[in-house]
């Protein structure tokens, strides 16, 4: 009877087993449900036609900045400095304005420095001007005209003290001249982060220049100062900040970006070639040049 009993559960469980297999084989076949994974063939489709996104879209060309939109920017503040020395009796009442005494120019960065100006140099204002690229808080350029050596053995030393970097405009004739600034100076500024700028020749006056002015006042000078510095000269101070509209394409066409003038107004055709500066005057107590860049720009 045991024996009989074993072999009919035997069978009961048997059958029920192709019962339940015939049962799940029907519901795959009427009912299939979607795979847990991706099977290959769907992986391989998707990374051969990916779905567009709007980071593959082609991105739209900037528009070019306009006369407008430059004189619309706000301005920075840009001094420029010519001699810091001590004055002489020999010193005349207007050449004092040009003459900063030491005590006061170190006076004059300290103060910069503590009133949270930060130096930007040609490149980072030509593209906040062309591009809106943002400027650091309290933007402030320094520039320095002549080649005059004071500029290296006084001025150097207080920009490198808070951090400041400054631009340099070069007047060729004078380079390795008594008091004047020689080619290895000149390379160390523009190594150590420094810019050099043009300031031509020998000072002539831009809006006497006839053709061949040209050459020898702009175009010798750029390349000489290219090869002390190994890099582009881009940017250009015009002497007395004087200029003539005529003067622009000359430098656009020898590759300069901008051109600097001192504190007239700006060209409305043209703003980024008569980018203007003040002169920090010897006159100016510390709180005076601090009112003045407050209210010239």
């Amino acid at each position: 009877m045991s024996s009989i009993f074993s072999r009919g559960k035997a069978f009961f469980l048997f059958a029920s087993c192709i019962l339940f297999s015939a049962c799940s084989t029907s519901e795959q076949k009427t009912e299939p449900t979607a795979p847990t994974t991706p099977a290959p063939a769907v992986a391989t489709s998707v990374k051969a036609e990916p779905a567009p996104t709007t980071s593959q879209a082609p991105a739209l060309p900037a528009e070019p900045a306009t006369a407008a939109s430059v004189l619309a920017k706000k301005q920075v503040p840009i001094l420029c400095y010519h001699q810091i020395r001590e004055w002489t009796a020999r010193d005349g009442k207007v050449g004092k304005d040009y003459i900063v005494k030491p005590a006061d120019f170190k006076a004059q960065m300290k103060m910069l420095a503590d009133s949270g100006y930060h130096t930007i140099l040609p490149d980072q204002l030509q593209d906040y001007l062309t591009k809106g690229t943002p400027l650091p808080e309290k933007p402030i350029m320094l520039t320095f005209d002549d080649t005059k050596l004071d500029q290296y053995t006084v001025a150097k030393p207080e920009l490198d003290k808070y951090g400041f970097k400054g631009v340099f405009f070069i007047m060729t004739v004078s380079i390795g001249r008594p008091n004047y600034m020689s080619k290895a100076q000149i390379k160390q500024l523009s190594d150590e982060g420094h810019v050099i700028g043009s300031h031509t020749y020998d000072h002539h006056n831009v809006k006497k220049y006839e053709a061949k002015d040209w050459v020898t006042q702009i175009e010798k000078p750029t390349k000489q100062l290219e090869a002390i510095t190994g890099k582009p000269i881009e940017y250009f101070a015009y002497p007395f900040g004087l200029w003539r509209p005529e003067a622009i394409p000359e430098l656009q066409q020898r590759g300069f970006k901008a051109a600097y003038i001192l504190a007239t107004k700006r060209d409305p055709n043209d703003p980024l070639f008569t980018i203007r500066r003040i002169i920090a005057s010897g006159y100016w107590s510390t709180k005076g040049l601090y009112n003045s860049i407050q209210n010239s720009f």
